[in-house]
């Protein structure tokens, strides 16, 4: 068996991303520091006298707070306060390191992974963490017959199912057996080489849940999360607020610093912002990059910035007429000027797409030539599709700002005027946040405005979730169906050298170029402000940190 540092360093190889440096913060925000066991903790500071209750504010609610079943960035961002999972990325790249896992091993053909779990772990439920619990966990996301899968409740997995190539009992699924070899000690053996598989173990959607939970909530462990993290559930108020408290039994000695968690919803940028210049709340997402200057120009006020990790896309439907003909994505995507939107809405901090994985991942193909802006070519290509008038449609407009589109209004304005220009009318229609997931995810969708950040260096993540055949229903809600890209997905997944993977991910995304099953719009670099008292925040390039080390000064 090989040793801890060496896998790190092959996983990381494998993972492949640039792990880029989220910035930004505070002059006198302390780095975090390497403890015996390998966690990051800052320097410590002089205590503060300030209330200790944090009030991050948000544009939109958390669907669930069973992370696994859902994939929007707003779920993850309070459960990741709440749970953990056996390999934890640094604070500020995808760097892996220990979680609940203190340390692994793997064997020589990369087949069988060993995890020693951290003893002495409680659940907020005073229960114990230990291997039974975690081989519960993956039991119920793999197999559907799991009395705690939930599966006629409506919960699925989708992310589980394209990072681990499918279900219990599917061709494709890479985990044959988990064996629990004592009570901290836990054995994965895989059926095939999974590229990712050490990334993946550090994703916040395979975190552990209190296994009594399940027993007592049931389908409801929605509502009722319980894990091991530095923060327990209080209480949650849809579209409104989620309150967390102080874990006083958290492992990590001396933390979290603060008391009390409250995740706001207020759904308008402005609004977030007037909040945090008259102190009612302490952070905030989803600023305007137009108010930058604002807060770089406030003493009492701080910018932060997170890691250019996203894609902004526009996606087809490809089942639904027109879109279900590639002539008249290809069409569209000549329509949208890219340049002029980053120009109108991001103030700079962002670049044109044209792939939907972001530059600098493993298997990033710079030698695609993107769809120039040209509407006479939009207009010829409309017209050999059979639509010289141009046509109709309901283009589905997110209701809240997210990371790679901080104002999607005015970004479905711009858009709605790019197509117009070539005889294309967009009827702009918009919905609440869960009720927008859920119905694009069924499909409703004519065309819809989304995006995807990245959770774990790997590019699988982007390309699978986003364009895979696997993950319909799921992340794929453009439906788009090309099993020779499927395949080289596939294929790529069960790869460990990179230079092989990189191969198949630029071979898929020439394929999936020409098919245009979205329009690219925008890699990001998000913002956020908070108050110049809020110490040791660091934006994670995911786009979900941990608060444990956040502590509110004087």
């Amino acid at each position: 068996m090989k040793k801890k540092s060496l896998l790190v360093m092959l996983m990381l190889l494998l993972a492949s991303a640039v792990f880029l440096t989220a910035c930004g913060g505070k002059e006198d925000t302390q780095a975090p520091v390497e403890t015996e066991d390998g966690t990051d903790e800052p320097v410590e500071q002089a205590e503060s006298t300030r209330d200790q209750v944090l009030i991050f504010a948000r544009g939109g609610d958390s669907v669930s707070l069973d992370y696994a079943s859902v994939t929007d960035g707003e779920s993850s961002r309070v459960t990741k306060q709440i749970y953990e999972t056996l390999i934890e990325f640094d604070q500020d790249s995808f760097e892996i390191g220990p979680g609940l896992a203190t340390d692994w091993s793997f064997s020589d053909d990369g087949l069988t992974f060993t995890f020693q779990l951290r003893e002495g772990v409680k659940f907020h439920d005073g229960t114990d963490f230990n291997a039974e619990a975690v081989k519960l966990n993956f039991e119920r996301w793999a197999d559907p017959e799991h009395p705690f899968n939930f599966a006629a409740e409506g919960y699925t997995y989708s992310v589980y199912g394209t990072q681990f190539g499918g279900f219990k009992g599917d061709e494709g699924h890479a985990i044959e057996e988990i064996n629990v070899l004592g009570d901290y000690e836990i054995e994965f053996v895989l059926n095939q080489p999974l590229g990712s598989f050490m990334q993946n173990m550090g994703m916040s959607y395979f975190a552990i849940t209190s296994p009594a939970a399940f027993e007592e909530h049931g389908s409801r462990i929605n509502e009722n999360p319980v894990g091991t993290g530095p923060f327990k559930f209080v209480s949650w108020q849809k579209d409104d607020s989620i309150i967390l408290e102080k874990n006083e039994n958290y492992w990590k000695e001396g933390y979290p610093k603060l008391d009390r968690v409250i995740f706001q919803v207020i759904p308008d940028n402005s609004a977030r912002l007037t909040a945090l210049r008259s102190g009612q709340i302490d952070l905030m997402d989803g600023l305007n990059p137009d108010d930058i200057a604002t807060i770089e120009g406030d003493a009492e006020l701080q910018l932060f910035e997170r890691a250019t990790n996203n894609i902004g896309y526009l996606g087809f439907n490809v089942e639904k007429e027109p879109f279900d003909d590639p002539l008249v994505r290809q069409a569209i995507n000549h329509a949208i000027d890219k340049e002029s939107l980053i120009f109108a809405l991001y103030n700079g901090r962002a670049e044109p797409a044209k792939n939907a994985v972001p530059p600098g991942y493993l298997g990033y193909n710079d030698e695609i030539e993107a769809y120039d802006f040209n509407p006479e070519t939009a207009k010829s290509l409309l017209a050999e599709a059979g639509y010289p008038d141009g046509f109709e449609f309901d283009l589905w407009t997110m209701p809240v700002a997210r990371p790679y589109m901080p104002d999607p209004e005015r970004a479905a304005e711009a858009l709605q005027a790019d197509l117009a220009k070539i005889g294309v009318k967009a009827n702009i229609v918009t919905m609440e946040w869960a009720t927008y997931l859920e119905k694009t995810q069924q499909g409703e969708q004519d065309m819809f405005m989304l995006g995807w950040s990245g959770v774990n260096g790997d590019p699988d993540y982007f390309l699978s979730n986003l364009l895979s055949s696997h993950a319909i229903p799921g992340g794929n809600r453009s439906f788009y169906r090309n099993e020779e890209v499927t395949s080289l997905l596939d294929q790529a997944k069960t790869t460990v050298e990179p230079s092989e993977r990189e191969t198949l991910y630029k071979q898929a995304q020439a394929l999936i170029h020409a098919d245009a099953p979205m329009v690219p719009l925008v890699h990001s670099v998000p913002v956020l402000a908070g108050a110049s008292y809020v110490n040791n925040y660091v934006p994670h390039p995911s786009t979900s940190e941990v608060l444990t080390y956040v502590e509110l000064a004087d």
